[in-house]
């Protein structure tokens, strides 16, 4: 607000023209924007207030805070080194196989390529065997037929009979030994999934001093992190005093003046600032 629309809003206020509301939201922006404008100010040109003794506290303060964090930095660019060393490491380890896991998933899965082509072979054994089975069922009726009518053809046909029996029981026997050839390469299996999981097992441990580096890692991380964002808190409270002084002081005080060298017209710009909160806020009365 300038001085010349304040006079026209207290001409307004005296005829009962009063918006309150309007002017205190007014002030709040431009005190907004008068605190980021103290701290811009302040971060730009704290190196130069050493010699302005009101704010010696505040510029010896950034100059500690400014080395801590400086140390906080090379730790957390440290840790951060040791946590993607830990990862390329973790990768590794989990990602190689050792000699004796590669001929044990290699054996493994010669195997199952056995198992499965005997549980292929057993199907059309009992496939087969089924067949042999219905054509035995048809023929057993009709000896029933031919038993109680004419005999014609009645011995080829038990012959035929005895034959399907004999092929039927070989293919049992076809069967049942392959059952067992599957049973044995399903023990077969077992153990060499228990031994896969041992050698495996062992990669994990060797994995587990790089989990625990990570895992120390994050939280190294985390804690610096929190410290350097705390550190840059405490830095922009001090930029905000550094900043709010020297733009209250650069026209009155030379040293100030020579602080705020190039920056004068920011520091016009606060002022201004600071002039029309003052009138928003006592056209509302505060």
């Amino acid at each position: 607000m300038t001085p010349s629309r304040y006079l026209i809003a207290r001409i307004g206020l005296a005829f009962g023209v009063q918006r309150r509301q309007r002017r205190m939201s007014d002030a709040a922006t431009e005190m907004h924007l008068l605190r980021e404008a103290e701290q811009m100010l302040g971060e730009e040109i704290w190196e130069r207030v050493e010699e302005v003794e009101e704010l010696g506290v505040e510029y010896w303060n950034l100059r500690k805070l400014i080395k801590e964090r400086g140390e906080i930095r090379i730790k957390l660019d440290a840790c951060e080194e040791i946590l993607a060393l830990a990862h390329e490491q973790r990768a590794a380890i989990l990602g190689a196989k050792s000699d004796p896991q590669q001929a044990l998933e290699d054996k493994r899965g010669r195997l199952l390529s056995d198992l499965e082509n005997m549980a292929r072979e057993r199907d059309t054994i009992v496939q087969r065997a089924r067949e042999i089975r219905r054509v035995y069922d048809g023929l057993k009726m009709k000896v029933e037929v031919l038993q109680t009518g004419e005999s014609e053809g009645l011995d080829a046909t038990r012959s035929r009979m005895a034959d399907l029996k004999q092929q039927f029981t070989d293919l049992k026997h076809q069967r049942d030994a392959i059952a067992a050839k599957i049973t044995q390469g399903d023990a077969k299996l077992d153990v060499l999934d228990a031994e896969l999981g041992t050698e495996r097992q062992k990669h994990r441990v060797e994995a587990s001093e790089a989990f625990q580096q990570i895992g120390q890692a994050n939280r190294d991380i985390s804690a610096l992190k929190a410290q350097y964002g705390l550190l840059d808190t405490q830095m922009r409270q001090l930029f905000s005093e550094i900043g709010r002084h020297i733009s209250r002081h650069a026209r009155a005080n030379e040293r100030c003046r020579a602080a705020a060298k190039g920056q004068l017209p920011m520091v016009d710009v606060m002022q201004a600032l600071r002039q029309s909160i003052a009138m928003n806020h006592r056209l509302a009365g505060m």
